[in-house]
């Protein structure tokens, strides 16, 4: 287990540098700081001092070491569009963010898992085939629609919901939390419902299709030999095998809900990463587009660790296989 884990430490810690590298060349050639900071009118001595103080006359291989230093302690400049530290931009985003994407996980998983099982189950049943059908809509229709569907049907039609923000929060310490309040729920449900479905429907079909596989194997024909109750071999022994694709694809695609929140923050106007990113490219605030770039790959990078430690509790193959049997 230690030798797996530091394997993966090392190749993270490569998958890391790799993306600060691509990140630090968005200040090398998507326009120019010192331009973007004092402005077309600015004079040639201004212009010079100032990339002095900020260490763009430097080597490129030094400029990159600086680089990567301030990253590692979550240091990526100013803002050029605010003006404020994009580390601070970015401690204020985040909880929005990560509660909006765990919030729409859960929902994912507490529903499509059952579903999943069921439509494999069932098969046959008309609710089933209601269900698969649903699951294709989810799968195919664009996140920003479902979105406008959803105002337009709980906000504009029956007014149940906001339509946008993220309401009340509770501040503690750095984080600002808006699951503790009623009003920071009644503004989560939409949101989280739009960013869940996609996931949802995902999940239903992985889990059909994977416990399908599982019910043909040979060893599910054993144990039905040997007496058991259905109950006891679809939920203790099919389930359980079918959890190992469902672990990595919900693993990816948490990463996925954090990273790509950006459409559903910005049809809500959810006060996340994803606006804020979006207000980033808008403006070219590069090094904003920097720290996010970072930070959407320190998550997945962690994200993967984590779903391959999971592996060994899930899989015993694979804990068989680490110490060398057979």
């Amino acid at each position: 287990m230690f030798v797996f884990i530091l394997r993966r430490l090392i190749q993270a810690l490569v998958v890391m540098v790799a993306v600060a590298f691509i990140a630090f060349m968005l200040f090398q050639y998507v326009g120019d700081p010192v331009v973007f900071l004092l402005g077309q009118d600015a004079k040639p001595d201004q212009i010079r001092q100032l990339r002095t103080d900020l260490g763009l006359d430097q080597p490129f291989f030094v400029q990159f070491w600086h680089f990567l230093s301030n990253a590692v302690q979550g240091e990526f400049g100013l803002s050029l569009r605010q003006g404020a530290k994009v580390s601070r931009l970015i401690a204020e985003r985040l909880p929005a963010t990560l509660e909006l994407a765990l919030v729409a996980a859960v929902l994912a998983l507490l529903i499509g898992v059952p579903l999943g099982v069921y439509s494999a189950l069932r098969r046959g049943s008309f609710l089933s085939q209601v269900f698969m059908t649903i699951s294709l809509l989810g799968v195919s229709l664009p996140t920003f629609l479902i979105g406008i569907l959803l105002i337009l049907a709980f906000s504009v039609g029956l007014g149940w919901f906001p339509s946008f923000g993220r309401g009340e929060v509770v501040q503690l310490g750095w984080w600002q939390s808006g699951l503790l309040t009623l009003d920071g729920w009644h503004h989560l449900v939409l949101p989280a419902i739009t960013l869940a479905v996609f996931q949802l429907t995902l999940i239903m079909r992985l889990v059909r299709a994977e416990m399908l596989e599982v019910l043909r194997t040979d060893y599910i024909r054993f144990a039905r030999a040997r007496g058991l109750s259905n109950r006891a071999i679809h939920f203790g022994h099919a389930l359980q095998n079918t959890l190992v694709p469902v672990i990595t694809i919900t693993g990816l695609q948490l990463g996925q809900l954090i990273a790509f929140a950006i459409i559903t923050e910005t049809v809500f106007q959810w006060p996340g990463m994803g606006l804020l990113f979006i207000q980033a490219v808008t403006f070219a605030d590069i090094p904003v587009m920097a720290a996010y770039l970072c930070l959407i790959a320190l998550i997945f990078v962690l994200i993967n660790l984590v779903v391959d430690l999971l592996y060994f509790v899930v899989d015993p193959r694979l804990r068989v296989g680490a110490t060398g049997g057979h």
